[in-house]
C-alpha cells in the first residue's frame, strides 16, 4: 500500500485513491529509467501533504502581503539557508514553481525582449527554455544555438567560443536535458567573460550529483544557477534559482511579482527536507553510485551492440541511438514499458526522424540507485532491454510479458519509498 497511508482519501474518494495506489504499485514493479525521475523519501512525501498547502504567502520572508506567516517565514528561510550551505552560493530563491518558470525568471531579470541569448539546441540535448524556437524564449529573444560534434557527440567549445564572439549574447546557458557528459563550467565561464555575457548553468539534471560531489560544481563559474529539485536531488517537483549576490535582487523580483503569485509552501517544506537529506554523508555515496551504475549500464549496453551518443556517460544519463537495431525510439520505449522497463523516447543529435518519432531513447540510473540496485545488477537490466527490443522486432508479445514478470519478481527484493 501507499506510504504514507491514505485512509482519509480512500474514504472520501475511493476511485482516486485506487488510482494512486495503482501508480505506487506500478512504480514498485518497474525498472524506472526515466532520467528526470526518482523516488523521494517518505519524509519528503509527508512534507508535501501537510497543512502548509492551506497558506498563501505572496512576497518574501518578513515582507509578505498576507498575515499569519510566523511559521512559513521560518520554513522558507530554512530552505534558503540549506540551499546556500549545500551548494555554497551567495543567494537562493526556493519559490519557483518548476524548471521552466525558473529559467523564464532569469530572462526577465537579466534580459529584454529582442536581446541575443545563447543555449544548446534542443535536438543536441538542450532544453526548450534555452532559446528553442517553439518556446517563448525562442519567440521573445534572438536565440542562437550551439550543438555537438557529429563525430564525437560532444560539445566543441572552440565552436561555442566562435559563435559567442560572432553573436555577442547577453546570456549563455550551459546544461540541458540529454547531455551524458561532464559540463565544462570553467570553459563556458571563460567564453562568457570574454564576450561580456552572464553565464547561466542549468543543472536541473545533475543538481544531486553536484551536491553529492559526483559532478563538478558551477559555483564560482556561473553567476546564475537554475535547477529543479527532483531528478538527482531527490526532492519534490519544484525548482530553485541560485546566484552571486549581485543578481539576487533582480532574480527575486523576477520570480515575484514578475512571474508568480504565492509560493507553494508545502513544496518549499519538502525542498527543505530534501536539501537536509542531500547534506548527509550517505547522499555522497548515493551520488557516486548513480554515476557508477550509469557507467556499468552503458558498458553492458555497448557490449550488446547498442550505439550510445558520445560513446558512454559521465553522469546519470545515457542517450541511445537505436537506428542500428532497426527500431525507432517510440515503439522501443512503448515495448519496454510493457516489459516493465520505463524510459522515454528521445531525439539524438542529427536525428533524421521527427521529434515525436525519434531514433533514440534516454535512460537514467537515479531511481534504480535509490531502490538499491548496484553495478552488479546493470548487466541484467541491459539484458532485459536487449531481449525486449529483439522480441519487439520479432513480434513476440509473449516474450515481452515474460520479461515483465521477471522484472517484477526481481524488484520485489528492493524496497521503494512510498510503497509497502
Amino acid at each position: 500500500m501507499h506510504q504514507p497511508a491514505i485512509p482519509h482519501l480512500a474514504a472520501a474518494d475511493p476511485e482516486l485513491a485506487q488510482l494512486i495506489e495503482g501508480e505506487a504499485k506500478r512504480q514498485f514493479d518497474k525498472v524506472r529509467l526515466i532520467a528526470s525521475e526518482n523516488y523521494v523519501s517518505t519524509a519528503v512525501l509527508e512534507a508535501t501533504g501537510t497543512v502548509l498547502t492551506n497558506k498563501y504567502s505572496e512576497g518574501y520572508a518578513g515582507k509578505r502581503y498576507y498575515e499569519g506567516q510566523q511559521f512559513v517565514d521560518q520554513i522558507e528561510a530554512m530552505a534558503i539557508e540549506r540551499a546556500k550551505a549545500l551548494f555554497g552560493v551567495d543567494h537562493a530563491n526556493v519559490q519557483t514553481y518548476s524548471g521552466s518558470p525558473a529559467n523564464l525568471a532569469v530572462y526577465l531579470a537579466l534580459a529584454a525582449p529582442g536581446d541575443t541569448v545563447m543555449g544548446m539546441a534542443l535536438p543536441a540535448g538542450g532544453h526548450l527554455t534555452h532559446g528553442w524556437s517553439v518556446s517563448a524564449t525562442g519567440k521573445w529573444f534572438r536565440a542562437v544555438q550551439y550543438g555537438v560534434r557529429k563525430d564525437t557527440g560532444r560539445i566543441d567549445l572552440d565552436e561555442v567560443r566562435d559563435l559567442a564572439r560572432a553573436e555577442r549574447p547577453k546570456l549563455i546557458f550551459c546544461g540541458g536535458t540529454a547531455i551524458p557528459r561532464t559540463i565544462d563550467f570553467p570553459a563556458f565561464a571563460e567564453i562568457a567573460k570574454e564576450v561580456g555575457a552572464v553565464l547561466v548553468a542549468d543543472i536541473a539534471h545533475i543538481a544531486g550529483l553536484v551536491a553529492g560531489g559526483a559532478h563538478p560544481s558551477p559555483v564560482g563559474h556561473a553567476q546564475v544557477i537554475s535547477t529543479t529539485t527532483h531528478k538527482t536531488l531527490r526532492g519534490p517537483r519544484g525548482a530553485m534559482l541560485m546566484s552571486d549576490a549581485e543578481y539576487a535582487k533582480a532574480l527575486d523580483k523576477a520570480v515575484f511579482p514578475g512571474l508568480q503569485g504565492g509560493p507553494h509552501n508545502h513544496t518549499t517544506a519538502a525542498i527543505a527536507v530534501a536539501l537536509a537529506e542531500a547534506a548527509r554523508p550517505d547522499f555522497r555515496e548515493y551520488a557516486a553510485n548513480v554515476v557508477a551504475n550509469a557507467k556499468a549500464l552503458a558498458d553492458a549496453l555497448l557490449g550488446r551492440g547498442f550505439d550510445l551518443v558520445s560513446g558512454g556517460t559521465d553522469n546519470h544519463l545515457i542517450l541511445m541511438d537505436l537506428t542500428s537495431k532497426g527500431i525507432g525510439g517510440k515503439p522501443a520505449a512503448q515495448a519496454l514499458d510493457r516489459a516493465g522497463i520505463e524510459l522515454n523516447y528521445n531525439t539524438v543529435p542529427f536525428d533524421p526522424r521527427k521529434p515525436f518519432d525519434p531514433s533514440g531513447v534516454r535512460l537514467g540510473t537515479s531511481a534504480i540507485t535509490t531502490r538499491g540496485l548496484g553495478v552488479d545488477q546493470m548487466p541484467q537490466v541491459a539484458e532485459w532491454i536487449d531481449r525486449a527490443i529483439a522480441a519487439t522486432n520479432d513480434g513476440d508479445d509473449p516474450a515481452i510479458g515474460t520479461i515483465a514478470a521477471e522484472v517484477s519478481e526481481f524488484l520485489s527484493a528492493y524496497p521503494m519509498p512510498g510503497w509497502a
